[in-house]
């Protein structure tokens, strides 16, 4: 009886657990709708569009009840989850999956081919909801040059909801995933390891509310998660071919039953929305056969020099710094140790190993001249300057429809991305011909205090899942 018990508590313990993660994840707007419209002045609106109107009017952009996040297939698969073992939970957060162990390539194999597939139960804080098929996946990308062979890993979760997979939309999810250091990234997060990570948080809602949808969901690791060299995730072309060839693997693996033609939205949130920014740009040329319906790009860093400028010395100081490290590996040209100062490099090799909850998270309001050699604002550097420029978005406009949604203005301490830059992002793709709706969120500190869920939400991307809908029945 006394085991039982515990079994039992710990049973309720967990599912309470992951209840109560979602809850917080949405629970960070009272309910509302918010239309993006065209006006004069878009900053200064907290919602507004640039050149995309549906033939009622204009998309809309929407905060989603509570109820719909904790809609009833999230219920359910709660419901017949169960808690993991103990042993089971404690390899997720300890052991190393030899899946991760790479293959040599022979440098012919096309992208988006198929490595290796193994079937996963998906975990979280312990837990492991029913109603989930989900597979890592081991596939070929390509590097910047989209030519040279490399080796990326992630997850594909596919809710079991009477829907064949044969007839599901598929999302491909970048979230906010900002980690260098290995064992970091979705692929771990999503079966039990690195579970505090604020990138996995921050993904719960929006995960709850593509799943209640049907919706096949694909993510990226962006690299080989259990490579130990540093991830270039802040490489822009790098992570945007990622993500196209993750979606590639996945539907042209027979286990997960996912049709060629699926019906696809590319969705990228902060350190994700630059991939995901580059993937809707190349995904023409790139990868034409996949039917890329739309693309929403959640707080990204369109212009990665105007990001270092606004988040050195401010709450995100420590992210700014990891972004640096986040692209070397991809332009080694950079030599960042070199234009360091000694405590600059401590930091820096410290960063390079860790995941970004808790470790980016150590340097608020730190002034990043501080850590190179003369002081020096990496903003300002000579040789980082080629790199900003290489990681610009807006250079080609996606051929799907585009949601760009980030905050209205700079007036909150999570104001780290230069609002103007998402408005010309904006305008720069619909001068290209893109089909774009933007619509900016209120992110001030009156919003925050006055409705925290629906500053939370709004900056977690949960407002824009309807839209995403809209434009798979278009």
């Amino acid at each position: 009886m006394e085991a039982g018990w515990g079994r039992g508590r710990f049973a309720r313990g967990s599912m309470a657990g992951v209840v109560g993660a979602l809850a917080v994840s949405a629970a960070l707007a009272a309910p509302g709708v918010v239309f993006a419209e065209p006006v004069d002045s878009p900053v200064d609106s907290p919602a507004s569009s640039v050149g995309s109107q549906t033939p009622n009017g204009p998309s809309p952009v929407r905060t989603p009840r509570l109820g719909e996040v904790l809609n009833g297939f999230v219920v359910g698969a709660l419901d017949e989850g169960s808690p993991a073992s103990r042993l089971d939970s404690f390899r997720a957060l300890t052991a190393r999956d030899p899946f991760y162990g790479e293959p040599p390539l022979t440098g012919a194999e096309r992208p988006g081919t198929v490595l290796k597939v193994k079937p996963v139960d998906v975990m979280f804080l312990g837990y492991e909801p029913g109603r989930i098929d989900a597979y890592k996946l081991m596939y070929v990308t390509t590097g910047l040059d989209g030519v040279t062979p490399e080796i990326s890993t992630g997850i594909v979760m596919i809710p079991v909801d009477g829907t064949p997979a044969s007839a599901k939309k598929v999302v491909s999810y970048q979230q906010a995933n900002d980690s260098v250091g290995a064992y970091c990234h979705p692929s771990t997060q999503w079966t039990g390891g690195n579970p505090l990570d604020g990138s996995a948080w921050s993904a719960l809602g929006p995960l709850a509310l593509m799943f209640g949808k049907g919706y096949a969901v694909v993510i990226s690791d962006v690299g080989n998660d259990g490579d130990p060299d540093p991830h270039a995730v802040f490489a822009g072309k790098y992570a945007g071919h990622a993500q196209l060839d993750a979606v590639r693997a996945a539907l042209s693996t027979p286990s997960t039953g996912l049709s060629a033609h699926a019906p696809i939205s590319l969705f990228g949130i902060a350190g994700g929305g630059v991939g995901a920014g580059f993937a809707a740009e190349s995904q023409a040329r790139y990868a034409p056969e996949l039917n890329v319906r739309s693309t929403v790009l959640e707080g990204m860093v369109v212009n990665q020099r105007n990001f270092m400028r606004t988040a050195d010395g401010s709450i995100g100081s420590g992210f700014a710094f990891a972004t640096l490290l986040g692209l070397e590996p991809k332009y080694p040209e950079m030599r960042i140790d070199e234009k360091l100062n000694p405590v600059g490099r401590a930091i820096a090799d410290a960063y390079r190993t860790q995941c970004q909850t808790p470790a980016y998270f150590t340097m608020p309001f730190v002034p990043l001249e501080t850590l190179f050699a003369g002081g020096r604002s990496p903003a300002d550097i000579p040789e980082f300057q080629p790199v900003y420029d290489d990681n610009l978005l807006g250079a080609e406009s996606p051929k799907s429809k585009v949601l760009i949604t980030s905050c209205a203005k700079d007036d909150s301490p999570m104001s780290l991305v230069p609002a103007k830059d998402s408005l010309d992002l904006a305008e720069r793709y619909r001068a290209g011909g893109a089909d774009v709706t933007y619509a900016p969120s209120d992110c001030s500190m009156v919003r925050m205090l006055t409705d925290l869920y629906g500053w939370g939400t709004d900056l977690f991307g949960m407002q824009t899942i309807d839209w995403i809908e809209q434009s798979f029945t278009e």
